[in-house]
Parts: C-alpha cells; structure tokens; sequence
C-alpha cells in the first residue's frame, strides 16, 4: 500500500481535501490519470499516526488494536478483487460512454471538472443512500458500519462487495462527462471522505452548511435512534439537507457507533458476509413471493405490515457509554500478528498489484485465496476461537510449502525465515496443547 512520494508534502495534504484546481487535475486521456488513492496512502498513515499522538496528549482513549486490525482487514479485503479484474465503476463507465455518450464536455475546461465534482458527490448519495434503505444492497455496505470505535482507521473498514453495484449509479454520468475527468474525481471523492472518520475534530462553523464533516459523519455512523439513515452525503452535505435525510449532531446526546445488533467478532470475513446469508435464509424462509422480494429490496428493518424502511421505534435505545465487544490476548501474540499481517499489507499485496499484469489468473487466485485465509485466521485469534492454534500452524505450514514450490509472492530471505520460525513453533505450540489435554484426562 506505501508508495513513493513523487510530489510536493503539500501537494499530496491539498489532495485529501481537493483543495486543487482544475488545471492540474485534468487529463485528456485516461492512462494519464494519477491513482491518487495509492498516493494518498502515506498521507492516510501519516493522519492516523498525528489522531494516535492527539488522542495521547488529550489523554483520552488511544484506538484498539484488536478493532484497528479489524478495520485494517477490511480494507486489505476490498482491494483484492482488483487483482483479478479492473475496476467495476471504470469499466461500467467506459461501456456506456462508448455507446451512449450523447454529449462529452470539454476535457480542459473547468466548468467540466466542476461539474463533474458536484456530480460525482451526487451519484455517491444515492450509492450510499440506497445502500442503507434496500437491504441486499446494505448487506455490502454493513460491514464499513461493524466497528464500534470511530477514528481514521475506520474509514478504511471498506466493503468488498459495494463496488459490485455501486456503478449503476455512475453509469448516467457517461452520457455527457470524459471517463478522464470521471475516474479524477471518482478518487477525489474517495480520499476525501477518509478525514471525516473521526471524534477529534469538533464542529468547524459555516463549513458545516455546505461540506461533509466529521460531526456530519458521527451522527452517520451512530446507531443512536435520531443517526439512523442520516447524512448520506461524500463531499457535499448540501444533498442531505435537499432530500431530507440531513440530521446534526447533538452536543446532548453521544453518538455511539456500530451497528443496531453488532455482531461482536474480530473476523473480517465473517463480517462481510452476515447480513448476506441473513438476508438469504430470510427470504427464504418466509412465505409468499411479494414478501421475499421486500426482504432483499426494502430496508434492512422492513417485515411484514411494516413501512419500507421499518419502524422509528423498533430502533433499540443506547447507553451513554454501552459496553464494546472485546478481548485480550497475550503481548507476544498481538505482536506475532500484527508483524504478519504487516507483510501482508506493506509488501505481499503491493507486489501482486505492481506485477498483476504478468501474473497468471491461477497464481493470483492462491494468493489472494491465501491473504483471506490468513486474515480469517487473525481475526480468529483475536477472538479468541478455541482452534485458532491449530489454524495459525496449518496457516505456517501452508505457507512454507507454497514458497518450496514458488506459489506465493518473491519475499526476503528475512520474512521467508520468519515463516519458517513461526511454522516450527506453531506446531510445537499445538503439540504441547494437545499432551496437556490428554494429561488432564487422565
């Protein structure tokens, strides 16, 4: 995920608020478009580090680990489909502007990089709207909602499943804009929404009439009963107070976040799908075909004789101060963890994207097969899940084979090592578990 810096500190902080302008951000062709997103991780890290160093000073609550991996997992997870295939948004963009494109606006001209801004953050409402009030569509989006904590690293607990619809929101944009000046703010509209994930910046005055903010954003995230379905805008706040879904922040009232019925699990995996295979057996299970349809296309709070979007007052209350799912695990442990799966964020998935295109679909499968499995297993860990041991071992083992046979990614001699160790230790580690067992049974 690190990239090197290629321009300006300051350059690179303008970006994460698009306080650019035009003549710099605007490309004729699409392959001269910068992947401001890869460029903008630095600044993502460099963020989290001065709220970690705020929050200490403050003397408040320094982020969890156990939650910041979670979140971390997430994130890792929803940029693995990039391997495989290009960018659904993008291609589905591209599609229609090759055979419906009425009108394309100038490509250099800043009334269309405007527009383009203004339309963009209009098509996300939606996305973002829709992906609340229909619940298979809330079934991707959940999982950005599942922690309970609110600070940087939670804006990168993303979906892996959003991007698979959120294009047909995009897709009428092609009828007039150049997929150019298209993808520019795309990404724009995504960086910026990384700074509005926190509790440290309070409210910022007549900004907050016009821009997403992060109070704007809290009371997005709450699951207090007046934050439900509220402040859906990216960039612009201006679309909430226009259809109605706008709500302040109340400085009475503690936003506590998470969802209506968490799910209390570190396990990424699990956390992605839940509401999926909630929404299925629902619909299954229930009778007639008008009510499955309303189970996968109304809210996620609809049932039988209820509104589309259910009932205010079936929204249970909160406590001030609700007590969080959490657990405890050994130092050593949380260390051995986060030293893994920073290879995997740092080096392992940066160099599947950087060498993709020479890499065959089947390597790319394994690896990403094995990066889920891996972050599977940390997320068990850190649950504390009785097999969690023997996953880790089998995790090692596994790991230490496909290097042999030249089936994961080129690493150091270093990391290799650290496999090897860490495989000759699990199994010792399971090995003696299993003896103590079998000696408390006699």
């Amino acid at each position: 995920m690190f990239s090197v810096i290629k321009h300006p500190l300051v350059t690179g902080l303008r970006r994460m608020f698009i306080l650019v302008s035009p003549n710099e951000t605007s490309f004729e062709k699409l392959e001269d478009v910068p992947n401001y997103v890869d460029e903008a991780v630095p600044y993502f890290i460099a963020l989290i580090i001065m709220e970690w160093s705020v929050l200490y000073l403050r003397g408040g609550n320094l982020p969890r680990l156990n939650d910041s991996l979670s979140s971390l997992s997430h994130g890792l997870l929803s940029l693995l489909h990039s391997l495989l295939f290009r960018s659904t948004e993008l291609a589905a963009f591209m599609w229609a502007y090759t055979h419906f494109n009425i009108i394309t606006l100038p490509w250099n001209n800043p009334i269309t990089w405007f527009t383009c801004l203004l339309a963009v953050d209009f098509a996300y409402y939606w996305v973002h709207r829709f992906g609340h009030e229909i619940n298979l569509f809330w079934s991707g989006h959940q999982a950005h909602h599942s922690s309970e904590d609110y600070n940087f690293t939670t804006a990168l607990r993303q979906s892996a499943f959003q991007p698979f619809y959120s294009w047909v929101f995009y897709v009428p944009l092609a009828l007039f804009l150049p997929p150019s000046i298209f993808l520019v703010h795309n990404q724009f509209n995504l960086i910026y929404q990384f700074w509005v994930h926190t509790e440290t910046i309070g409210k910022l005055g007549p900004l907050e009439w016009i821009l997403s903010t992060p109070s704007h954003h809290r009371v997005h995230h709450g699951r207090n009963p007046y934050c439900i379905d509220k402040n859906y805008g990216g960039v612009f706040i201006i679309w909430d107070r226009l259809f109605g879904t706008f709500e302040g922040e109340k400085d009475e009232e503690k936003v506590v976040y998470g969802l209506v019925h968490n799910i209390n699990s570190w396990e990424p995996v699990y956390a992605q799908l839940h509401h999926f295979i909630y929404v299925i057996k629902t619909a299954w299970n229930i009778d007639g075909l008008s009510n499955k349809l309303s189970v996968i296309f109304k809210g996620p709070g609809w049932s039988p004789g209820k509104p589309r979007l259910g009932c205010v007052e079936d929204i249970p209350q909160v406590e001030p101060s609700p007590v969080k799912y959490d657990s405890n695990i050994s130092v050593w442990k949380a260390i051995y963890i986060w030293t893994h799966f920073l290879i995997l964020l740092l080096f392992w998935q940066p160099g599947l994207s950087m060498h993709k295109q020479i890499l065959s679909t089947s390597y790319l499968s394994m690896n990403i097969a094995y990066i889920v499995f891996t972050l599977f297993v940390f997320g068990c860990m850190y649950d504390k899940r009785s097999y969690s041991d023997e996953l880790e071992m089998i995790r090692s083992v596994i790991f230490v084979v496909a290097w042999q046979l030249g089936a994961t990614m080129p690493v150091s001699g270093t990391i290799c090592g650290l496999y090897l160790a860490s495989a000759v230790c699990w199994v010792a580690v399971v090995a003696l578990n299993k003896t103590a067992v079998k000696n408390k049974e006699k």
